[in-house]
């Protein structure tokens, strides 16, 4: 029975020396683009003083969720800062807003493609499917060997877990738009593009909204995972809590993680409610 095995491990060592011999290059440019990224990320977020910077996040908060997400920002970034961990967490915000920028690059254009295009679909969802179900370790060898250890090759493995929702969700908001509209629009002569982006984009701003709200989440959930490939952040503290068998430690800096996970959810989704209701608006004076 073991001559009849298939070698799907010798298909896969194989598949990847290719990627290594031929696309080298465009790896090298990938870790450039994420230092640079990650990099202009902390330095903004680092250039403010904490107690400040915690204030000017609440405010952020008050404008795009109202008044109690500000008072959660206060009090939970404050804690951060009174903890010892505003750096760690800040370190942790940069990765995860580069890996969510660049995951959005690739997820809505290509959930576009998903929902105009039929055999786009075909072939890519599938491909979803093996991103999202793939355990997030066997990224983790080719990611280190591609990139080396730094925030490069967490940012990669991330963009594994973060570019599904996004691109699925785009294309079921664009797939359903009224067909009606749709059909009014080619009536008077819209092109496909101006169909795009003057009707179906706008009213799948909420499901494109979700969308972005998922990439965030599915980002930071891999905030441990990173740490372990030099990532920096708050996964650091976490698995020297783990190592030493610290439980005080792992559970103020899985706090600080539950902290930015409330913060980056309810932003985003107060944020998704006030483009909802302005979109809303002509329809109702109408």
């Amino acid at each position: 029975m073991e001559s009849l095995k298939i070698p799907v491990g010798r298909l896969g060592e194989a598949l990847f020396a290719l990627i290594v011999r031929y696309l080298q290059p465009f790896f090298d440019g990938f870790s450039a683009l994420v230092l640079f990224l990650n990099g202009s990320f902390h330095a903004a977020l680092t250039s403010v003083p904490p107690y400040a910077a915690v204030a000017l996040f609440a405010v952020l908060a008050w404008a795009m969720a109202g008044w109690r997400l500000m008072v959660f920002s206060l009090i939970g970034l404050a804690l951060l800062v009174n903890q010892g961990l505003w750096s760690h967490a800040l370190a942790t915000l940069s990765l995860v807003l580069t890996a969510t920028l660049l995951s959005l690059l690739v997820a809505i254009p290509l959930g576009v493609l998903m929902a105009e295009i039929r055999w786009v679909d075909t072939v890519v969802s599938p491909v979803l499917d093996f991103l999202q179900t793939m355990p997030r370790f066997v990224y983790l060898i080719p990611a280190v060997v591609l990139l080396g250890v730094d925030a490069a090759p967490a940012v990669l493995a991330t963009m594994t877990l973060s570019i599904p929702p996004p691109a699925r969700l785009t294309a079921v908001g664009l797939q359903q738009v009224d067909k009606h509209l749709v059909e009014a629009a080619d009536a008077f002569g819209a092109t496909r593009w101006h169909t795009l982006t003057r009707l179906k984009l706008p009213l799948a701003v909420p499901a494109v909204m979700l969308g972005i709200n998922q990439c965030l989440l599915m980002a930071l959930s891999m905030v441990v995972i990173a740490s372990l490939i030099g990532a920096a952040g708050l996964g650091i503290e976490i698995l020297n809590a783990i190592s030493t068998l610290n439980a005080g430690q792992g559970l103020v800096a899985g706090l600080g993680v539950f902290i930015l996970a409330v913060l980056l959810d309810r932003a985003t989704k107060g944020l998704a409610d006030r483009l909802a209701v302005r979109n809303a608006r002509p329809s109702g004076k109408g």
